[in-house]
């Protein structure tokens, strides 16, 4: 909680957050934490950050639903391919009943084109 609070929670934040955090810098990504997580997703709801990176799922998608479950999409970067999905889960208990919303999915195949149409291209030259 509260990013560690200097080591009084724990010790993740200063042992593998921030050493992390360096790291990209050095490669030159604009990256910047660790930060208290009651707040971080306020501040990304306001175009503070670009991406918000969670330890864990959980972490990252409760405030996100809380957020906006309707329009919400999981990213999962690193891939070598473009990947998301909606950012709740199978919702069995309506599954075939013709109730269930499908903003979010339309939203992270929204983002998923929106993400594809911006990667770079890689592989064999045009042979044309």
């Amino acid at each position: 909680p509260h990013a560690g609070e200097g080591g009084l929670f724990g010790d993740e934040e200063i042992l593998h957050i921030a050493p992390a955090i360096a790291d990209a810098r050095a490669e030159g990504w604009n990256a910047s934490g660790p930060f208290a997580p009651d707040t971080v997703f306020m501040r990304a709801r306001r175009s503070e950050f670009d991406v918000v990176v969670a330890m864990t799922h959980d972490h990252g998608l409760i405030p996100v639903k809380y957020l906006g479950v309707e329009q919400g999409v999981n990213i999962t970067l690193g891939l070598p391919f473009v990947r998301t999905s909606p950012d709740h889960g199978t919702a069995f208990d309506i599954a075939g009943r013709g109730v269930a919303d499908a903003a979010s999915l339309a939203a992270a195949l929204a983002m998923a084109r929106r993400l594809n149409a911006a990667a770079p291209r890689t592989g064999a030259p045009d042979s044309a």
